[in-house]
């Protein structure tokens, strides 16, 4: 699949497929009193069928562009984001560009909508980390199709032919993992996102790999998936549950993100169980200060600020580029491991 553009369905082809005159289109697309409420629901019921978009020449007669881009990911509010955001936004706003955002909140039917609102919107161009819930991915192959280029970060898609931009994730577990073990620790859990994401794939596969080589078995009833990444306090709290519950509980316990960070923290306090006297943790986080956590957290930094500063740039070759583009790259950023108090070497 490449970003090659489609011809667009204009106002006046609505209005000769519909018998109207393009003044009432117009006026209906933008849901005027002026028109029926039948006629409105005829009039946008065939422009989504036919993947209508309003005019961009009628916005720029220089360049056809809205001079605007989409980014669509789970939350703001998440550290790892905000920082993604702001690498975007300093490629963006250093080439004339305004940055809109869509929060999915971990949701496939917000995403879906969120989608629709930035194409309408005018958007030239995607970034998308995808949500948790997110298995069917035609939305975005039609919107590919549509002509308006997308670039994937952090969490992608395997089988969408694009620009995807991601971290070391299996690296940066393996690293964790490994040191733990170097550590004295046997029993190392994992507690990760829903089980179809990219990152919660290869961030297991570095859990594993790490075990197996280094002649510790993989016990399943160690790994455990929070569907909402840690968006809700219950499902991080029944798999710090389920894990404490078991005949031998983990003496160690690596996370995925850094909400399930900082609530797989917070329940072993609430509880009194010393960190990282009983249970050590460490994990993917990208919030500040970590040493000031009690107690400070060993932490597997992503490069977050770069993640969105190539993401956009990536998008930028793609919207100006005046030639179908089919060659596609797939950027891996390092990760690096921050050794704190919080995974000290275990008391024999």
């Amino acid at each position: 699949m490449d970003n090659k553009k489609s011809k667009a369905v204009t106002i006046k082809d609505i209005a000769k497929a519909l018998n109207l005159a393009p003044s009432s289109v117009a006026r209906a697309l933008k849901g005027s009193y002026k028109i029926s409420k039948a006629t409105t629901q005829r009039v946008k019921a065939y422009a989504v069928a036919h993947n209508y978009r309003p005019n961009l020449m009628a916005q720029s007669l220089k360049n056809k562009q809205s001079r605007s881009v989409g980014v669509m990911l789970s939350s703001i509010p998440n550290n790892f984001y905000a920082e993604v955001v702001n690498g975007i936004e300093s490629v963006a706003s250093s080439s004339d560009y305004h940055v809109m955002i869509s929060q999915s909140h971990e949701s496939y039917q917000k995403e879906v909508k969120g989608l629709e609102h930035l194409k309408w919107k005018l958007v030239d161009g995607l970034l998308v980390s995808l949500s948790n819930e997110t298995e069917d991915l035609r939305h975005f192959e039609e919107t590919i199709q549509q002509g308006i280029p997308v670039v994937f970060f952090d969490r992608v898609p395997e089988n969408i032919q694009t620009h995807k931009v991601v971290v070391d994730n299996e690296g940066g577990s393996y690293q964790l993992v490994e040191h733990l073990i170097k550590q004295g620790y046997k029993r190392i859990a994992h507690i990760t996102s829903s089980q179809q994401l990219s990152i919660t794939k290869t961030r297991l596969r570095g859990y594993e790999k790490a075990l197996t080589e280094n002649g510790q078995p993989i016990n399943e009833c160690y790994i455990k998936y929070c569907s909402h990444g840690g968006g809700k306090d219950e499902e991080v709290r029944q798999a710090v549950e389920e894990l404490l519950d078991l005949p031998t509980p983990p003496d160690a316990i690596t996370t995925a993100s850094d909400r399930i960070t900082i609530k797989v923290l917070a329940i072993l306090n609430s509880k009194e169980i010393k960190v990282p006297g009983r249970i050590a943790i460490g994990g993917f986080s990208n919030f500040g200060e970590p040493q000031l956590f009690h107690p400070p957290l060993t932490t597997v930094v992503q490069s977050a600020f770069d993640m969105g500063k190539k993401a956009m740039e990536l998008l930028l070759q793609l919207i100006e580029s005046k030639r179908p583009v089919k060659n596609f790259v797939s950027l891996t950023l390092p990760t690096e491991l921050k050794i704190r108090e919080s995974t000290l070497k275990k008391k024999r």
